[in-house]
């Protein structure tokens, strides 16, 4: 295989406190199906303050893995969780530049890849990938898992400066910007008006099919008996992602008779706060209804998915133009879903693409009873919707991978040859 590709990725196992690692990781296990061996840099695991040894097991035996020196300003350079602002210049881990720059050189030299890849949101990741681009020549495609500059971050002057300019020089001299939902690329060539709107395109998250092949065997369908199960599985946010309104509507139903705990049980599952979380469940009176729960492994929380009879997603107005990840987990349980959500935004968006209806304002206590009241109408009856088997296959991560190796050949040969990979 003559088509090689550096990716530069900060998050990569045994990094765990980001669910970037996933995209990443999926990216180098599915490439060579497309016709692209993959070689990752890397940083040293010794950065990482949040670590999943066992994740390690997912990479490709023959991937090569480049891990380069680097600190954490925080916790390596700071005393006490205090650091200079300076040290952490576009971000706390700038220092990998100092071991990557030199590492991606050694593998160019060795590797002769065809072109580099780089994912944000860590920033020096980007800087990292300007760096080899300008040194070597070599295209260049730029990551954007979430939009860099956005009207509320960065906050601190300095950071906000620097994020501007790599900013501004990434999107320039990439050859193409990818990113994970229409919204963040509309968004981008709003700003960059001047520059060809196909150098934009998008490639959305996805689910890792491997993953549930375990966890479905682990929730096989028996009788149906006792209550209704709604799940939702990761944070909540008192911005954003906040259940206030939702367990309002719950108190609402309740007072009307038309749920109870005969009929309904719903659980967070790892929302973070749980004490919090358990505190406004208390304060709405709905503790018969509704319970968090602690985190899982990985694969249980899939299990616990499949096994409910439908699943909940929070995703208010702050993150209008993100998509949560779990979205496609949940198209791939193929259980109904009840969004609560911004309306104008992206992930009511893709739900709606995907034929569902069953949405509310995430804020809006009565208009979430209303039309979760019909929902659960529709899930006792059998008659909710589900993702369509298509819907799925494009939305797992393999498929995602093929999209990346069809750029890869456009970057390369030109948009003829994507063209080919397509009809392939």
């Amino acid at each position: 295989m003559h088509n090689r590709a550096l990716l530069i990725a900060f998050h990569f196992p045994p990094q765990a406190a980001s669910s970037g690692i996933q995209r990443s990781l999926s990216f180098s296990r599915h490439l060579p199906a497309s016709g692209w061996e993959p070689m990752v840099l890397t940083a040293r695991a010794s950065v990482y303050q949040n670590q999943n040894p066992s994740q390690l097991a997912s990479i490709p035996p023959k991937l090569t893995v480049r891990r380069a020196f680097a600190l954490d300003a925080k916790h390596h350079l700071g005393w006490r969780g205090r650091y200079l602002n300076a040290s952490a210049l576009p971000d706390r881990w700038v220092t990998w530049s100092l071991g990557a720059i030199p590492a991606g050189l050694s593998m160019i030299r060795a590797q002769r890849p065809r072109l580099i890849w780089s994912t944000f949101p860590i920033a020096t990741a980007h800087l990292i990938g300007l760096a080899l681009h300008r040194l070597t020549g070599l295209p260049w495609v730029a990551d954007f898992r979430d939009p860099m500059l956005q009207p509320a971050y960065p906050t601190n002057k300095s950071q906000r400066r620097m994020y501007a300019w790599i900013e501004q020089q990434t999107i320039r001299r990439c050859s193409k910007a990818v990113f994970t939902t229409q919204g963040a690329m509309a968004s981008y060539r709003a700003r960059f008006p001047d520059l060809d709107p196909n150098k934009f395109v998008v490639i959305e998250n996805g689910y890792e099919e491997d993953a549930f092949g375990a966890a479905e065997d682990g929730a096989a369908p028996g009788e149906k008996s006792g209550p209704l199960v709604l799940v939702h599985s990761g944070l909540l946010y008192d911005t954003g992602r906040d259940p206030s309104a939702f367990l309002d509507a719950l108190a609402q139903l309740k007072a009307r008779g038309v749920i109870d705990a005969g009929k309904l049980k719903v659980i967070l599952r790892a929302p973070g706060n749980i004490g919090a979380v358990s505190a406004l469940i208390e304060r709405y009176g709905v503790a018969d209804i509704a319970a968090t729960a602690a985190p899982v492994p990985y694969r249980e929380a899939l299990a616990e998915m499949a096994a409910a009879d439908g699943l909940l997603l929070f995703q208010g107005t702050p993150f209008n133009n993100q998509i949560p990840a779990k979205v496609y987990e949940y198209f791939r349980a193929r259980k109904p879903i009840f969004g609560l959500v911004d309306h104008a935004g992206e992930t009511a968006r893709v739900l709606g693409a995907g034929g569902f209806e069953d949405m509310a304002f995430i804020d809006d206590a009565g208009e979430i009873a209303s039309r979760l009241a019909l929902f659960l109408e529709r899930l006792g009856a059998g008659a909710a919707h589900v993702a369509p088997r298509d819907l799925v296959e494009r939305s797992s991560r393999a498929h995602r991978a093929r999209q990346l190796g069809a750029l890869f050949d456009e970057v390369v040969h030109g948009p003829a040859k994507r063209e080919a990979s397509r009809a392939a």
